[in-house]
């Protein structure tokens, strides 16, 4: 066994832990907006706001599962690595929590949880984003693609998405940054 594949068998649990959060939090909008809690009782209004939060969540989550393969030569199987890797996937799974509420029919509008929680996941996934990056640019053999422009340039890019994510207010406002935050992943994978 490697040392990348003992790491990150305890990572990757905790990882696949926060897209199972996200997408069972997704199936319960879903069935609580199909099957009212009793009759007469108003449907749950999923809305777009929390649904494409719980896609970015995800796309950034696959993001770091990537990036996390790219570096798995380099990866050394110690306590620092262990204590951070916890630390990080166990902070993406809290984010990944907060995405949609525990019963959705208790909200009744998602939107407005998206509101309550936006900044929380936002600041998560910005505070990792920073801490990914500050690793790569440490270890020389990463560092090396950063010099790049198109590497800079998505890279800063993504962080003032990221940054007016967590700073915009309104729906429109933050349903652009949503498909900003999402397209720029989705051109990443694509392209």
């Amino acid at each position: 066994m490697s040392a990348f594949e003992f790491v990150f068998s305890l990572f990757g649990l905790l990882l696949g832990f926060s897209l199972v959060e996200v997408l069972g939090g997704l199936a319960k909008a879903i069935e609580a907006k199909v099957r009212p809690d009793k009759a007469g009782a108003e449907p749950v209004r999923i809305g777009w706001l929390t649904p494409l939060l719980g896609i970015f969540v995800m796309l950034d989550l696959v993001s770091f599962w990537g990036a996390a393969w790219i570096a798995r030569d380099l990866v050394t199987a110690g306590p620092r690595i262990m204590l951070g890797g916890l630390v990080f996937a166990g902070s993406y799974y809290l984010a990944a929590h907060l995405v949609f509420p525990p019963d959705p029919r208790a909200e009744r509008d998602l939107d407005q949880h998206y509101f309550r929680v936006r900044r929380i996941v936002f600041a998560t996934v910005g505070v990792l984003f920073l801490l990914q990056l500050a690793y790569w640019l440490s270890v020389p053999e990463l560092a090396a693609a950063f010099g790049k422009p198109a590497v800079i340039a998505k890279t800063a890019t993504f962080a003032m998405f990221l940054t007016a994510a967590v700073a915009v207010r309104g729906y429109k406002a933050n349903l652009v940054c949503l498909i900003l935050l999402i397209a720029s992943y989705l051109y990443d994978y694509v392209l």
